[in-house]
């Protein structure tokens, strides 16, 4: 875990750049002897700290983790479930990688309404909200609704 420090003492492209930075680096731990397609995630936390993920393959398939979902799990197995932004890394260089849609399903158990940084390998970004990623969802507030028959 890292922190990029509190969030008013950067300013929000400090804070953007910090991040995808760290999705870089969280990149080159990938382990993807399958593949050989790297990925890497940062997702920030609503108090500012950091959590970085990378790719994990496995022979069997299924079994594989991808960085967005190593990076949350990192950081909900630290207490976190209130996140601002996530950042993702790969090796491409003439498209922005986006995450999967089982990715989109997991980040959506967290809200809706928290920056995705999808990037090239030259660090340049675009920035979208999950809402954006994943329109007309199903999320938490889904299981608890009634509905009339």
């Amino acid at each position: 875990m890292s922190s990029p420090g509190p969030v008013g003492a950067h300013s929000d492209e400090d804070v953007i750049c910090s991040l995808v930075q760290k999705s870089q680096e969280a990149r080159n731990q990938a382990y993807c002897p399958y593949s050989n397609f790297r990925v890497g995630a940062a997702v920030l936390a609503s108090d500012g700290a950091v959590f970085t993920g990378c790719n994990v393959e496995n022979a069997s398939y299924p079994a594989g983790l991808c960085a967005e979902r190593t990076a949350i799990s990192k950081a909900v197995s630290e207490g976190y479930t209130s996140f601002k932004a996530i950042a993702i890394a790969s090796d491409l260089k003439d498209q922005f990688i986006f995450p999967c849609g089982v990715c989109r399903q997991f980040m959506r158990e967290f809200g809706l309404e928290w920056n995705v940084y999808p990037t090239k390998s030259d660090g340049s970004y675009r920035q979208m909200t999950l809402k954006e990623l994943l329109p007309h969802s199903f999320g938490p507030d889904d299981l608890s609704a009634r509905y009339n028959h």
